[in-house]
């Protein structure tokens, strides 16, 4: 304990109870721990339960103002991608240019050594390579490995990840304990800055003047009937098309040049290869020759054996042992060993 005394650590508190509960075994080591939470959208509603949580654990509190940052990084590039015919990761951005970016040059600002969040993933020295290895979280179930790819060796040297190492039970068990109020609070929304998830009226609101409805058509261009505008589709999407056919009919493939979206079978949405660009390996070496890997095509896919070779300049083809469904661009594809995440990129 005594090694941590006086190195101070700046801990993002969202305002549930995992960065709260990172924030409390930080203090128990030792470190000198300053609450920050970052106030990124108008409707924030977890400002209170932040600052509570840091009351009770009597640590400092602030308050950063990067509602005009958060806008023109995050939700700028989310409404841009759907514009595409993408979908975004909003969650990978938010985690590179805001938290380990924005958030981390201000905790350097403060005197700070380290910068902690409470994402579930392990961050680990590895004597071998002497290199930091990011890893995935004890609890397979929560593990937040997927968001943090991009993080790079130098970060790494300054990031703890206290949770990494609990299970999303003990945390809830173990805030109780230390008097967090926000012990038993609900998981937070899948995007944080749309409520209700409801994708499709946050990006009505944002950017309905640019949006152009269109038409909808089979694989051999037969026009089947007409869409409300690229950016309300996703690929695999079978629900909420607005048209009526005789069979089930799922979104192939979305060309925004065309403004067109192809429709066709459950069956054309399964593909053995994909490439990927704007890569990012960890250990911050480039792929020289081919190398074997699990790949996750989307947070909640399971990972799964692939070939992953290079392509071109910063680009790989990604040759999966089984075809994967409904790969989708924009998306990030992540490359694991092991439980070691090496990199990933974006979806093309």
């Amino acid at each position: 304990m005594t090694k941590n005394l006086k190195k101070k650590v700046v801990v993002a508190m969202s305002g549930g109870v995992d960065s709260s509960f990172a924030a409390a075994l930080l203090k128990e080591e030792g470190y000198d721990v300053l609450g920050i939470t970052i106030h990124h959208y108008e409707g924030n509603e977890n400002l209170e339960s932040a600052e509570q949580a840091a009351q009770n654990l009597k640590i400092p509190w602030h308050v950063l103002d990067f509602t005009k940052e958060f806008k023109n990084i995050v939700i700028d590039y989310f409404c841009q991608e759907y514009l595409i015919g993408w979908t975004p990761n909003p969650c990978v951005v938010c985690n590179l240019k805001i938290k380990f970016g924005l958030l981390w040059d201000k905790a350097k600002s403060l005197g700070a050594h380290y910068l902690a969040t409470g994402h579930y993933a392990i961050n680990e020295y590895d004597q071998k390579s002497k290199k930091f290895l990011l890893k995935r979280g004890l609890d397979k179930n929560k593990d937040q490995s997927y968001f943090l790819y991009r993080l790079n060796q130098e970060i790494l040297p300054y990031v703890l990840f206290p949770l990494g190492k609990f299970k999303k039970s003990q945390t809830r068990e173990l805030a109780k304990k230390y008097g967090l109020n926000n012990y038993k609070k609900e998981e937070s929304q899948e995007i944080c800055f749309i409520r209700d998830d409801n994708y499709r009226k946050f990006l009505t609101q944002h950017i309905e003047d640019t949006v152009k409805p269109g038409k909808f058509v089979d694989k051999e261009g037969k026009i089947l009937g007409e869409h409300q505008g690229i950016p309300f589709y996703t690929i695999g999407q079978r629900k909420g098309l607005g048209v009526s056919l005789n069979k089930r009919r799922y979104v192939i493939e979305i060309n925004s040049h065309q403004n067109a979206i192809t429709l066709g079978d459950d069956k054309d949405l399964y593909r053995d290869k994909l490439s990927v660009e704007d890569l990012n390996f960890i250990s911050g070496d480039t792929l020289s020759d081919s190398i074997k890997a699990e790949v996750k095509i989307r947070y909640n896919s399971k990972k799964s054996p692939a070939i992953i070779s290079s392509y071109g300049e910063d680009r790989v083809l990604i040759n999966f042992k089984k075809p994967q469904r409904a790969i989708t661009p924009g998306q990030s594809a992540v490359f694991y060993q092991g439980d070691v995440v090496i990199g990933g990129g974006i979806i093309q």
